[in-house]
């Protein structure tokens, strides 16, 4: 099989799965309708774009098509922006303010309107002799990397806020979708990489068979990343569930705040409330579920440990989870208890996670600690 065959497989592989998941994400039920909905466009916009890898080799393609084809480019990365921002963020919603993203598309599709779209015959014969060198399709080239580039960058301030607001709030398992999502928009970024060098070595003096082997490439690592999640997808079908976008960091906090001293008698309550009522034994316990115990307003419970102990409410309460699971994994009246009754006993409700925090105070792993102790 040469590597034009492969080209065409692949494609037609990657663009009938992507298609599949597409009607899958549609028609699934879900708390988060509107993430799914907004990775269901980004789906079918992605099997657009990877159709013409191989459908000009079955179906004739005029040249205003394939132009209008590849303006669809436009639209894929805020798309994508968007269900990062709904799936951080649980009260996110699509304004009308955010119609300003349409832009780049409309713009893009104004340059092509004089020659490709409502061009002469003669004019159309013309540039199509070297299209790739027409001012239209290098300023679409030039425009699109630019433009994923800022949306990319504009995913990844997005996770970075609403990580820090989880880190901040709450003590739950969700720190793992962020993580999840993270690895999503870094995958892409790698493929928009793949894109770029592909794009290069186009208007490069590089032989066929190399800008042909870049296609295959870059249509492989779409279809391995759409299985990847795919398979993500399936096996964790209620991993997202965002914060409030509204909600206010600690530094935000301070700075509205005047007395900016230690709260010396918060941090005593909280430490006595901590030992004797157990909260941190609730897996979804958040900075306000605590306070509301507490009686005490949360925005100075959250400056009492964020800031003045310097800890994230994360770590803060996961050391007392710990803490717990070290007595449990000790106790000579409970020798039976495992691991995996433990772990949900003390507030985790993930393997995984509370492997990950035990060790990260400890240097072992549970069973490595019961073992030495």
């Amino acid at each position: 099989m040469n590597n034009l065959d492969l080209r065409v497989f692949i494609g037609i592989l990657a663009t009938f799965v992507t298609l599949l998941f597409a009607v899958f994400i549609f028609t699934v039920k879900s708390e988060n309708k509107l993430s799914n909905r907004l990775f269901g466009v980004f789906l079918l916009l992605s099997s657009i774009e990877m159709s013409g890898f191989f459908v000009h080799d079955f179906i004739p393609t005029s040249l205003s098509m394939i132009m209008l084809k590849n303006n669809n480019y436009y639209l894929l990365t805020p798309v994508f922006y968007f269900y990062v921002c709904s799936v951080c963020y649980s009260n996110f919603k699509l304004e009308k303010k955010h119609l300003w993203h349409l832009l780049p598309f409309i713009i893009g599709n104004i340059a092509m309107m004089p020659r490709f779209y409502f061009g002469s015959d003669q004019v159309l014969e013309e540039v199509s002799k070297d299209t790739i060198h027409t001012w239209e399709v290098i300023f679409m080239h030039l425009s699109m990397h630019l433009q994923s580039v800022f949306y990319y960058v504009m995913s990844l301030v997005a996770l970075k806020r609403a990580k820090n607001i989880f880190y901040e709030n709450h003590s739950g398992n969700r720190i793992q979708a962020y993580k999840w999502l993270y690895q999503i928009v870094m995958f892409w970024i790698v493929i928009f990489c793949i894109a770029l060098v592909k794009n290069i070595l186009k208007y490069s003096d590089v032989e066929e068979k190399i800008f042909s082997w870049s296609q295959v490439i870059l249509i492989f690592s779409v279809l391995l990343v759409t299985c990847w999640y795919i398979l993500k997808a399936l096996n964790n079908p209620e991993l997202f569930k965002g914060v409030d976008s509204h909600t206010k960091l600690t530094k935000d906090l301070l700075n509205e705040n005047e007395e900016k001293g230690e709260n010396d008698e918060i941090i005593e309550r909280l430490k006595v409330f901590m030992d004797t009522e157990k909260p941190y034994l609730n897996p979804s316990l958040s900075i306000r579920n605590l306070a509301q115990q507490m009686k005490i307003p949360s925005r100075e419970l959250s400056i009492a440990i964020n800031h003045d102990l310097k800890q994230h409410f994360f770590d803060f309460v996961n050391e007392y989870r710990i803490k717990k699971a070290m007595q449990l994994l000790t106790d000579k009246n409970q020798p039976k208890l495992t691991v995996l009754e433990i772990l949900y006993e003390v507030g985790f409700n993930s393997k995984s996670s509370f492997n990950t925090a035990f060790k990260k105070y400890t240097s072992l792993t549970p069973t490595q600690y019961r073992k030495k102790v």
